[in-house]
């Protein structure tokens, strides 16, 4: 099939404003909690709608107490947090449109998306975050204010706008219209500098509407979510603003170190995640069920599980299997649910590749994950599997109100609400992301009878990580590749949990090197790749390299070659540009190396 379309089953108002859910919550349901917040000893404060309200309210008249003006941007570099939701729905209610910045961005990132944006206002969470943006901030000719959340930026705002009328916050909520700014998020492409990302109240709107029409099951009131991907992610800001519509509790936390333990102690009923903490949870299960010498029970298990998933998406399980996954659910399934707080019974999986092993072990264990696909230009999930219609491996159907078709080179296209209007300030990268009205995704893609959507490659290079960043390679080789002793450079990690690179040396730079550090000249390149200094010289550069990008973005671990890649190799195009297929193929084994 090359194309598939669901019918929408909502409108969008022309005068959409995503911080009118506060308001309408707290009318219509002002003892819902809609949030909770670590006590401080172990537990939970619970936020009522009518509470949350009041203080987006307070912290609106702040900011247009500190001049922010409708349609002004400004910007919020801080982890997941309670703080975070109420700025953002603070800057909406104000007029304004929130700057998402990751909280590891580099100095260098941050000062363009601060001057591309013409950020007015910034709110960082601590001293380190406002070290970096010192850095440049001497740049940055429209930034007025930098404020911080560990020293009060809250309260400050709060105080700033306490003698202002509510009715000022409800004139600037009617000023804007859906297809107003809401949010720039700057995404990496292939070469150049991040585009912005514009989306719209509209686009928002439309994601949390479709969202709540698939997953209607585990989005409604009463239900609890931990959410702990960072909100300057598309994906958890889109998921977690149609929680919030839904009525769902929500807890934040930005510790991946203890989830396990946090999950336990919360019990969320679902989860939004990347492939990674699923791997990870998978893993530890699988560690610890080893090393307590039950190795073979648990591996017996996780087979059992994939089969029961695997035979209830082909008409259900026979009567042995199903014998085996009833023991298997005393023995291991129930313990693995209960490591996730033993309420969780389905989750929400994006920003990478899940696997469809994982998935159907997931599934078959009792918790089921729903994969989903989308990019930052599609306001996250564009499509997405739902407890109606699911196919593990595949990341589902089309969101109501949404299309998706192949074109004849095999990338997919898409189309509907959620697709945002156009990169900011650059209409050349909007005019090339579009064909007919088609959003160009950049992946190659298959659509099957059912209308399922299964991504099959990468027609663009940026690589996704198991953790749901996107980094693209060619800054990070190009760079490499100017330390004298590198000759070629391959980044990889496509769904896997850090970046790493496999580097080549030149031939022509080895015999200067050995003669100044002492190093005889017939020494083979297989032992040299192993000498100290030489690999510590390739650390350096790496270094380097490294100070360019954020944390996600860095490499992690490199392996050097004992070969140079050439184009009689067969590694490089007559232009000298590499072939990554070919180099992925040749090398596999080496690139393994890095993740074993």
């Amino acid at each position: 099939m090359r194309e598939f379309e669901v019918p929408a089953t909502y409108t969008i108002p022309e005068n959409a404003n995503m911080a009118d859910g506060a308001f309408r919550h707290a009318e219509e349901t002002p003892d819902l909690v809609v949030f909770n917040t670590p006590d401080g000893k172990g537990g939970w404060n619970d936020i009522t709608a009518a509470e949350f309200a009041k203080t987006v309210t307070d912290v609106a008249k702040g900011l247009v107490a500190a001049g922010i003006e409708p349609g002004d941007r400004v910007a919020i570099m801080a982890a997941t947090s309670y703080e975070w939701v109420v700025l953002d729905f603070a800057i909406w209610a104000s007029g304004g449109c929130t700057v998402a910045i990751f909280d590891s961005s580099a100095a260098e990132q941050c000062r363009w998306i601060l001057s591309d944006s013409a950020t007015k206002l910034t709110i960082v969470d601590n001293d380190q975050l406002r070290a970096t943006i010192a850095e440049v901030e001497g740049e940055l000719g429209d930034l007025r204010e930098v404020l911080q959340l560990d020293k009060g930026a809250i309260a400050d705002l709060i105080a700033r706008g306490a003698d202002l009328d509510d009715s000022v916050v409800h004139e600037r909520r009617a000023q804007v219209q859906a297809a107003s700014p809401a949010t720039l998020i700057y995404t990496s492409g292939t070469t150049g500098r991040p585009k912005g990302v514009m989306l719209s109240h509209a686009n928002l709107y439309a994601e949390s509407a479709a969202d709540r029409a698939a997953m209607s099951e585990f989005l409604q009131p009463g239900r609890k979510s931990l959410l702990f991907l960072p909100l300057a992610h598309v994906f958890a800001r889109a998921v977690a603003l149609a929680a919030f519509d839904a009525g769902v509790t929500v807890a934040h936390t930005s510790d991946w170190s203890t989830l396990v333990e946090q999950f336990g102690q919360y019990k969320p009923d679902f989860i939004l995640s990347v492939p990674r903490v699923f791997e990870k949870v998978f893993n530890g299960a699988k560690q610890k069920a080893h090393d307590g010498g039950k190795g073979k029970i648990f591996d017996a298990a996780a087979e059992v599980a994939v089969q029961y998933s695997e035979a209830q998406q082909n008409g259900g399980a026979g009567f042995v299997l199903k014998l085996k996954h009833t023991v298997f659910d005393k023995l291991v399934y129930g313990k693995l649910r209960d490591a996730m707080g033993g309420r969780c019974q389905s989750a929400v999986s994006g920003g990478g590749p899940l696997g469809a092993r994982l998935g159907h072990f997931f599934r078959g264990a009792g918790v089921t994950i729903y994969e989903g696909y989308g990019l930052t230009e599609s306001t996250a999930a564009v499509s997405v599997n739902t407890p109606k219609y699911i196919k593990v491996g595949s990341v589902g159907r089309p969101l109501p109100g949404h299309g998706a078709k192949v074109a004849d080179d095999g990338e997919l296209l898409i189309k509907g609400p959620v697709v945002f209007a156009g990169y900011w300030n650059n209409p050349e990268a909007t005019a090339d992301a579009f064909t007919d009205g088609w959003f160009k995704t950049g992946d190659l893609g298959a659509i099957d009878e059912q209308g399922f959507i299964s991504i099959t490659g990468r027609k663009k290079e940026i690589i996704v990580t198991a953790g749901g960043k996107n980094v693209s390679p060619a800054m990070l080789e190009d760079s490499l590749r100017q330390h004298p002793l590198i000759s070629q450079v391959m980044v990889v990690g496509d769904g896997q949990p850090f970046i790493g690179a496999l580097v080549t040396l030149d031939p022509e730079a080895l015999p200067g090197w050995k003669t100044r550090n002492g190093i005889a000249a017939e020494t083979p390149i297989e032992e040299l790749i192993a000498n100290e200094t030489l690999v510590a010289d390739i650390n350096s550069a790496v270094a380097a390299t490294n100070n360019l990008v954020s944390h996600a973005e860095a490499i992690k671990k490199i392996r050097i070659l004992p070969v140079d890649w050439t184009q009689e190799g067969g590694e490089l195009t007559p232009k000298m540009s590499l072939k990554r297929n070919v180099v992925m193929k040749e090398y596999a084994a080496d690139v393994d190396a890095i993740y074993s």
